[in-house]
């Protein structure tokens, strides 16, 4: 809920400081999701942590996840810096794949943030992963995540080959798709 109510502020702030956003939104879609008690027992196994509730809040940033879909890949660093500037936001990490990708191609600007929740007597600090990046993206992300950890394993070299050649057209495509939006803004002036 907090995140949702964040998106609409970042929304009116874009409107009134870009010129851009006065008739269109940088966000096209949030999602939101909470990770099954499976998996976070299967990723505390799997990183040797002990499986109680206190491992869980020490050890994992991704219980709570949100994905932030934008058109533009400045888009994404704006949506970033109004979510960070909000004064009860705290930044844990950042680490920026579409500046520098992951090996097999993957991009998305990846925070781990504190955000305050409020329950029925109190309020807690609540770790929450945001995932930002564009449609193009998230398209390839989606389609690589069924392709290859569903149905190859990482020997797969040649898969991992092609997956990560469609990564760089989709990112040469994000940015002509940005080139062109600039185009048509200078002609505007």
């Amino acid at each position: 809920m907090k995140m949702e109510i964040i998106s609409i502020f970042i929304v009116k702030g874009f409107k009134m400081n870009y010129k851009y956003y006065a008739k269109s939104n940088p966000i096209e879609t949030i999602k939101t999701r909470i990770k099954s008690p499976a998996s976070i027992m299967e990723k505390l196994e799997r990183k040797g942590f002990e499986l109680s509730v206190q491992s869980i809040k020490d050890n994992l940033d991704d219980v709570a996840g949100i994905r932030v879909i934008c058109s533009f890949v400045d888009d994404i660093y704006k949506v970033a810096d109004m979510l960070t500037n909000q004064d009860d936001i705290k930044i844990l990490s950042k680490k920026d794949y579409i500046r520098n990708p992951k090996k097999n191609g993957y991009r998305s600007l990846h925070l781990v943030v504190e955000i305050p929740i409020f329950l029925s007597n109190e309020k807690k600090p609540m770790r929450v992963e945001v995932q930002i990046r564009t449609i193009a993206m998230d398209f390839w992300a989606s389609l690589e995540h069924e392709i290859h950890y569903k149905k190859f394993s990482n020997s797969n070299v040649e898969a991992v080959k092609q997956l990560t050649e469609c990564a760089d057209v989709i990112y040469e495509t994000d940015m002509k798709m940005l080139k062109i939006r600039k185009n048509l803004l200078d002609e505007e002036d």
